[in-house]
C-alpha cells in the first residue's frame, strides 16, 4: 500500500498529515508514505524531522495586486504552474500511490489534480473552518472532502461529498490529566494556570502586549500562574522585562523561547492565551481547553479571524481582535475568564459538542472507503 500525502506552507497543514501517516503505518506496517510539498517550504524541515521522505514541486501564490513586480510575480507563477504538473506527473509515476491525500497549501493542487484526472482515489482534508483556495479548488475533483467543523459544509458546493471528521492531533494531547500536568510543572498551589504563545516566529507586537500583561500581574500580586512562548523574539522580550524588574526565568512567571512539552503544559492550563490557527484550534478543540483567541491579521484570507469566529459563535472560546487589544485589555480578559468557572464550563461543553470524539479514526476509516 502506497499513500501520498500533499501539504505545506503552515504547520497546520503539516501536522494532520503526519498524524494520519502514523496511523496508516500503525495498522499496515508494510505501508509505504510519501509527502510532497513546495519548494523552499517550511513542511520540507518538519515532515523529515517526523521521519517521512518528502518531494517538492515549484508552486508559488498568486499576488492581489496590480504592482509591477507583484504582476511580475504572478506571471512567474503561471509559469511555475505548468512546470509543477510535470514535476506531479512524474512523482505519481514513480511511487504510484494507492491514495493521495492533501491535506492544504499550495503543492496540494498538482498532484492532486493529476491523481484525480488518472482515477487515483483522492480526498482532501481542510482544517481551516473556511476553506483556503487550494482546497475550494480541489472540492471540485476529488472524491472526498473532509473538514474539521460542521459549519464548514455549507462553504462547499457539493455538500453531500463533504464529511465532518474533526481534525486529528498528536496523541501526546491526551497524555496528561490535569493534575498530573500541574504536578509535573511543579504548580503545588491552588492558583490557575495562564498559558499564552503568539506562534514558534512569535509576533512583536502580541509580545509587547504581553510584557504589560505580565507588568500588571505583578502588581496584582500573581493571581495565577502564567508560562509563556515567546519564539524566535524571546532575546527582545526578555530584554524589556528585565528593563522592568521582571524576573520571567522561573517560578509564578516564565518566558520561554519554545514551548517543547506542549501537551504537557496545556493540560496543565486553565485558559489559553494565542493565536487562531488551524493547528491550535483542532488542539483546544480536541481537548476542550477555553481560550482567548487572537487572530493575527496578517494571514491569507483572515481565515485565523474565521476561525476563531466559529468557536466563539458557539460559546467555545473569547474572540478578542489584535487591533482591540492591550496589556491592560489582555489582562482584564484572562482574569475575567480565570475568575469565572461557570463560564469555563460552558465553553468546555461547547467544545466537547463541536470536536469529533476521535478525528484520526474517523479520517482513516473515511480513507479506506474510499480505497475500497
Amino acid at each position: 500500500m502506497n499513500i501520498l500525502f500533499t501539504c505545506g506552507g503552515t504547520a497546520g497543514h503539516v501536522n494532520p498529515a503526519v498524524a494520519l501517516a502514523r496511523i496508516f503505518q500503525q495498522r499496515h506496517p508494510e505501508c509505504k508514505v510519501l509527502f510532497v510539498g513546495a519548494d523552499g517550504g517550511m513542511e520540507n524541515r518538519l515532515v523529515p524531522k517526523e521521519g517521512y521522505d518528502i518531494r517538492t514541486v515549484t508552486i508559488t501564490n498568486f499576488h492581489r495586486s496590480f504592482k509591477p513586480k507583484d504582476i511580475a510575480h504572478n506571471l512567474g507563477t503561471v509559469l511555475n504552474m505548468q512546470k509543477s504538473k510535470g514535476q506531479a506527473r512524474k512523482i505519481l509515476d514513480e511511487f504510484k500511490p494507492d491514495l493521495v491525500v492533501g491535506t492544504g497549501g499550495y503543492a496540494s493542487y498538482p498532484v492532486v489534480r493529476e491523481a484525480a484526472r488518472r482515477g487515483i482515489p483522492t480526498a482532501v482534508h481542510e482544517s481551516n473552518a473556511v476553506p483556503g483556495v487550494t482546497t475550494k479548488a480541489l472540492s471540485k475533483v476529488v472524491d472526498r472532502v473532509m473538514v474539521g467543523f460542521e459549519e464548514s459544509r455549507a462553504h462547499y458546493d457539493d455538500p453531500d461529498k463533504v464529511v465532518v471528521t474533526g481534525t486529528p492531533v498528536r496523541g501526546d494531547f491526551f497524555r496528561y490529566t490535569k493534575a498530573e500536568a500541574r504536578t509535573q510543572l511543579g504548580l503545588s498551589d491552588d492558583r490557575p494556570l495562564l498559558l499564552s504563545y503568539w506562534g514558534s516566529l512569535g509576533a512583536r507586537v502580541m509580545n509587547e502586549q504581553t510584557v504589560e500583561l505580565m507588568a500588571l500581574e505583578r502588581e496584582a500580586g500573581m493571581p495565577f500562574h502564567h508560562i509563556h512562548g515567546a519564539g524566535r523574539d524571546y532575546q527582545r522580550m526578555m530584554e524589556m522585562l528585565d528593563g522592568r524588574g521582571i524576573d520571567a526565568r522561573q517560578g509564578d512567571l516564565q518566558v520561554r523561547e519554545y514551548i517543547y512539552d506542549m501537551p504537557l503544559v496545556m493540560a496543565a492550563a486553565d485558559v489559553v492565551l494565542c493565536r487562531a490557527g488551524a493547528s491550535t484550534i483542532s488542539e483546544l478543540t480536541a481537548i476542550a481547553k477555553p481560550s482567548v483567541l487572537v487572530p493575527s491579521p496578517n494571514v491569507t484570507a483572515n481565515h485565523q479571524e474565521k476561525n476563531a469566529r466559529v468557536l466563539e459563535g458557539q460559546g467555545a472560546a473569547v474572540l478578542l481582535l489584535e487591533k482591540d487589544s492591550s496589556g491592560r485589555v489582555l489582562f482584564d480578559t484572562v482574569s475575567g475568564l480565570l475568575n469565572d468557572n461557570k463560564g469555563r464550563d460552558t465553553m468546555v461543553r461547547a467544545l466537547n459538542a463541536m470536536s469529533v470524539s476521535d478525528a484520526g479514526e474517523t479520517i482513516y476509516k473515511t480513507l479506506r472507503d474510499l480505497m475500497k
